[in-house]
């Protein structure tokens, strides 16, 4: 069967003519793992929600039974050298891009949310999930921490302990107790995302001050820290 060129592309990118762009993670095979071509789409299409004045809102969801599984881990190692895979990492900072974007940042999570795939929602102003869905920081399983600013954001969201508990561990903890922890804004039932999403853009039309609080707040409180890392 043939397949359309586009759905081949790892991150789908669309905007809608309410100003919303959804940007959806599309290597389902792989549970949505992020690669670097994913972070360079990623970088590029942040860049244009950015540029493109009639962009209000960013939708982040992904294809497939995964919202992500997190970084490629087979791509780990492949730099030339660390000195150029960290120069390359400033140049193009997608997570501080994320955190300081002026759209609003939603991201609908389902299934497998495992380490970037935490961190990137972590990064955002709402984060919806569906029961069902899996959260957890297991870096520390691999021998590395989360290197997608998630020591620092999930212990602003959350109970220092809860994200201690995460962090050195690598347990997940299932969408009911992301929610009571602060984690995720909301828990919907499965194929409630939508209706889910429907529900904060109109929040979004109204200039609801406080679906960005929380990201500005955490903003704020990591700026001095990552002047002195960059």
């Amino acid at each position: 069967m043939a397949v359309d060129w586009w759905q081949m592309d790892p991150v789908f990118f669309s905007i809608d003519e309410r100003g919303v762009a959804t940007i959806t993670l599309n290597r389902p095979g792989q549970l949505n793992a992020i690669n670097m071509a994913m972070r360079d789409l990623l970088w590029e299409y942040l860049g244009a929600c950015r540029d493109v004045a009639e962009v209000k809102a960013i939708v982040f969801r992904g294809e497939g039974r995964a919202f992500s599984a997190g970084a490629d881990i087979s791509e780990f190692g492949t730099a030339p050298s660390v000195m150029e895979a960290r120069a390359a990492r400033h140049e193009r900072d997608l997570w501080w891009e994320l955190l300081n974007h002026r759209c609003l940042t939603i991201a609908l999570m389902h299934g497998f949310c495992y380490g970037a795939g935490l961190e990137l929602p972590l990064c955002c102003d709402v984060r919806i999930a569906e029961a069902g869905a899996s959260l957890a920081l297991p870096e520390v399983t691999l021998g590395y921490i989360p290197s997608a600013c998630g020591t620092q954001t999930l212990s602003r969201l959350a109970p220092q302990g809860v994200a201690a508990h995460m962090i050195l561990t690598g347990e997940p903890i299932d969408a009911a107790a992301a929610l009571r922890w602060g984690i995720v804004d909301e828990l919907v039932p499965a194929g409630g995302l939508d209706e889910a999403l429907a529900r904060v853009l109109a929040r979004a039309e109204r200039d609801d001050p406080g679906l960005r609080r929380r990201r500005m707040v955490t903003t704020v409180q990591l700026e001095p820290a990552w002047r002195v890392v960059r």
